[in-house]
């Protein structure tokens, strides 16, 4: 099957990451369906659009948008799929609910760049974060990897990939390119660490 303007993905696991392994049992971290915090954002692509062509092709995998397999409840309080929802485990995405495509390396889809936070350095700074910099991980091609660059506020929006807490950041958005200073860290918290 193929679809018209959308592509057909499978997800990658559950619909929810709501659990964790601790030693050999499973800890529940969450139990609703609402919060996007534990949407999984994985998944496999079925099928390619028919209308136009895609560096995207069948088998690779895809990071989507949290409300591809997230569930609902309407205003009866009835739980209802989301609109991207087809059958048991396909749904049609349109192209711009995917954000991140692997074949071999993780590359990001046009208009988009995800950037690794950077540890905070002034002592008199509170957060563990430095605020609205980062590093290039992946890109369109409109930048470089790791380039050192700073982005407007509220335009971030966190994903955890591979174990890395990363932004994601539309490209115009990305305000300045900074030069290297030589002690910027990245900084990844332990929970993103945690499979």
């Amino acid at each position: 099957m193929k679809a018209y303007k959308d592509f057909l993905i499978s997800p990658i696991g559950e619909r929810y990451n709501n659990y964790k392994k601790v030693g050999n049992k499973d800890l529940i971290l969450n139990t609703e369906v609402y919060n996007h915090h534990f949407v999984n954002r994985r998944a496999r692509v079925i099928a390619t659009p028919l209308l136009f062509s895609s560096p995207i092709n069948v088998g690779d995998e895809v990071i989507v948008h949290h409300n591809v397999f997230r569930r609902w409840h309407d205003i009866k309080g009835k739980e209802r799929n989301s609109r991207s929802y087809l059958s048991d485990d396909r749904y049609l995405v349109s192209e711009n609910q995917l954000y991140l495509y692997k074949d071999k390396n993780w590359k990001a889809t046009p208009g988009f760049s995800f950037v690794k936070p950077l540890k905070a350095i002034s002592k008199f700074n509170i957060e563990d974060e430095k605020p609205l910099v980062g590093i290039i991980k992946y890109s369109d091609g409109t930048f470089n990897k790791e380039e050192l660059v700073g982005f407007d506020p509220v335009s971030k929006y966190e994903f955890v990939i591979d174990g890395q807490r990363l932004y994601r950041v539309l490209n115009k958005f990305i305000t300045i390119k900074y030069e290297y200073q030589g002690n910027e860290e990245e900084y990844n918290p332990s929970w993103a660490q945690s499979g």
